[in-house]
């Protein structure tokens, strides 16, 4: 997986983020590799992490999508989008080439 995959993926999770074990095993990522992640994304700006005011473990946080964050996460997924529909369209073209072949 793609940086710029891995960081929307993380983004696109971050609302229903359980654990980071939970999201490394969805993602197909280590546990190390997802805490990596949600860090530097941090330090970015893009996500912010409190604890839960109720919860007895002090040590499990909420992630929470800033306002840069969100727009980010606008950003990555037109890219994806783009990157997909070129794919997508150079499949296309291969397709068109080996069935003129046959």
């Amino acid at each position: 997986m793609h940086n710029e995959e891995l960081t929307l993926s993380v983004l696109r999770n971050i609302d229903t983020l359980k654990s980071q074990k939970s999201l490394a095993d969805e993602l197909g990522i280590s546990v190390g590799k997802v805490n990596y992640v949600l860090k530097a994304l941090i330090e970015k700006g893009l996500i912010k992490a409190e604890n839960f005011f109720e919860n007895k473990n002090k040590n499990q946080y909420k992630y929470l999508l800033t306002e840069k964050g969100f727009k980010e996460k606008v950003a990555l997924t037109k890219n994806f989008i783009q990157r997909k529909k070129a794919e997508y369209e150079e499949l296309q073209r291969e397709l068109e080439v080996m069935k003129g072949m046959a």
